[in-house]
């Protein structure tokens, strides 16, 4: 699961197209690797979507931040607020 994550990472931060299509799709056997060797039905059925949606990408038929990935989450909008803020 982590070399998957890895993969995806390494997809996301690629420089041009071609690094891209061939991260997606090691993202995607190492996802579906995961999910032949998980012992949870729940997991592996979650393991066997995010390979599907890693050849997607592979494939260019999904653009943008995949739901799920952790890190494309962490991205949160700025307050408007923040001008009232303390800066102590």
């Amino acid at each position: 699961m982590a070399k998957a994550e890895g993969a995806e990472q390494k997809a996301l931060s690629a420089k041009d197209a071609a690094a891209a299509e061939q991260a997606w799709r090691e993202a995607g056997r190492l996802w579906e690797r995961a999910a032949d060797r998980e012992p949870d039905a729940k997991r592996r059925v979650a393991y066997a979507a995010n390979a599907d949606r890693a050849r997607a990408h592979a494939d260019g038929n999904e653009a943008g931040n995949e739901p799920g990935n952790e890190a494309g989450n962490d991205a949160e909008p700025a307050d408007e607020g923040s001008g009232s803020a303390p800066t102590n």
